[in-house]
C-alpha cells in the first residue's frame, strides 16, 4: 500500500511563493507519475501539474510560468508556486500513479491560502 505525505501548505500573501512536497512510501515501482491536484471550495478537483519518474512534467494552463514541479528524490516531488493569486487558494493533493499497475494513491491534502 502506497502512502503519501504532503507538506508545505500554509498562508501566503498574493504575489508570494510557496513550496509543497510530497513523499511516497511503500512502493518500489521504477516507473511512476506523481501529480498535484487542487480543489477549491465548491469546485471540482483539478490537475495542477504532473511529473513522471523520467522527469517529464506537464502543467495546467493556469500554472504555466508560475508553478514548477520537480523530482527532488526518488518518490519525492516538489511543487514550487510563485506569483500566487487568491484564486490559487485550495486544498492541494498529491497523487501517485503506478505505471505498472495503474493504481492511484492519494494524499490527504494540504491547505494553501492566498490572501489578497
Amino acid at each position: 500500500q502506497v502512502q503519501l505525505v504532503e507538506s508545505g501548505g500554509g498562508l501566503v500573501q498574493a504575489g508570494g511563493s510557496l513550496g509543497l512536497s510530497c513523499e511516497a512510501s511503500g512502493t518500489s515501482d521504477r516507473y511512476y507519475t506523481m501529480a498535484w491536484y487542487r480543489q477549491a471550495p465548491g469546485k471540482q478537483r483539478e490537475l495542477v501539474a504532473s511529473i513522471m519518474s523520467s522527469g517529464t512534467a506537464r502543467y495546467a494552463d493556469f500554472g504555466k510560468g508560475r508553478f514548477t514541479v520537480s523530482n527532488i528524490y526518488v518518490y519525492t516531488t516538489h511543487l514550487r508556486m510563485n506569483s500566487l493569486k487568491p484564486e490559487d487558494t485550495a486544498v492541494y493533493y498529491c497523487k501517485f500513479l503506478s505505471s505498472v499497475s495503474s493504481v492511484e494513491y492519494w494524499g490527504k491534502g494540504t491547505l494553501v491560502t492566498v490572501s489578497p
